[in-house]
């Protein structure tokens, strides 16, 4: 069954794809101090929501990346059932150790020099024995995620079209990404590293405990890291997300559609998404159906988990 935490984690990299894409760059920056969780604003237009989206994601502001994701109803029953779900399932001792031990390894002082000195010799053997088989790995991973777009049914041509485009513009950079390279390596471990401090979180417990905005506070820490890890490599979703523009194509009621450009990959993308508008504000059609979908997945298998003659409706 699908815990909050997993929903939450569904709708945020749901937003994320629909509002930017990740793009060639130079080395990162140091990331910007995850943003404080804070209402999103109200938009006036259709194209200023989507706009809303990329300045949280830009800003690893999940709670307002959240917060234009979903209408204001779920965002509100997320919040109400966050320490309860997260909770719900029990930790074993076994689980503590794990994560007090990884944890303390990641954030030990000269934390970064022990673990590359783990990863030199795996770095090395990848080289000599599986790098010539990376392009023939992606290619047959190119292959496979385009037939699922093809068969999807939940994009409409043009998306797929678009989506086409952009994955073949990602093996092209994951056949060139310079994945085994020490220096690189180096310091993609130190990023991971001052993520792990940054989240100041020594136990299993102190995680399950935080509130709903403490969480979203991490969550902008870990966002700000795996950004800061794909740069390096080549991949920048704070240049994708800079280079976002929007425009209104038609606005009618409640519905409302929307072209949205953005470089990545050195490459121009354009594609359109329908917007519906829900309390007075706009949301992405496509991320409404898709969280419906899922909620309606989850309901049903906690109707085959909840054992006889229990409330299935207490397993949501």
């Amino acid at each position: 069954m699908h815990s909050l935490p997993t929903r939450f984690a569904f709708v945020v990299a749901l937003a994320a794809a629909a509002v930017g894409c990740n793009q060639q760059a130079a080395a990162p920056t140091a990331a910007a101090p995850a943003a404080a969780p804070a209402p999103a604003p109200v938009a006036a237009a259709p194209d200023a929501a989507v706009l809303a989206s990329v300045k949280a994601l830009r800003a690893n502001n999940v709670a307002g990346l959240l917060e234009n994701a979903l209408p204001a109803a779920e965002v509100a029953k997320m919040k109400a059932d966050w320490t309860k779900e997260m909770n719900k399932d029990p930790v074993s001792e076994e689980d503590r150790r794990k994560f007090a031990e990884q944890m303390s390894k990641l954030t030990a002082p000269g934390a970064e020099d022990k673990l590359y000195a783990e990863l030199e010799p795996e770095l090395k053997q990848f080289e000599q024995q599986s790098a010539q088989q990376m392009p023939m790995m992606i290619a047959m991973g190119q292959g496979f995620i385009q037939s699922a777009i093809q068969q999807s049914k939940d994009l409409n041509d043009q998306q797929k079209q678009q989506t086409t485009a952009l994955i073949d513009a990602t093996a092209k950079w994951a056949q060139t990404a310079k994945f085994t390279d020490a220096a690189l390596a180096k310091q993609a471990i130190g990023v991971i590293c001052k993520t792990a401090r940054d989240l100041n979180l020594k136990t299993v417990d102190e995680a399950r405990a935080l509130s709903y905005d403490q969480a979203m506070q991490k969550a902008g820490i870990v966002l700000g890291g795996l950004k800061q890890v794909f740069a390096l490599y080549g991949l920048s979703m704070d240049k994708a997300l800079d280079s976002v523009k929007v425009e209104t194509v038609s606005a009618n009621g409640d519905a409302a559609k929307v072209k949205v450009t953005y470089t990545a990959f050195d490459q121009p993308f354009t594609t359109e998404s329908d917007l519906v508008k829900v309390d007075g504000k706009w949301y992405s059609k496509q991320a409404i159906a898709q969280w419906a979908k899922a909620q309606e997945k989850e309901q049903e298998m906690a109707k085959v988990a909840a054992p006889a003659g229990s409330d299935p409706a207490a397993a949501k």
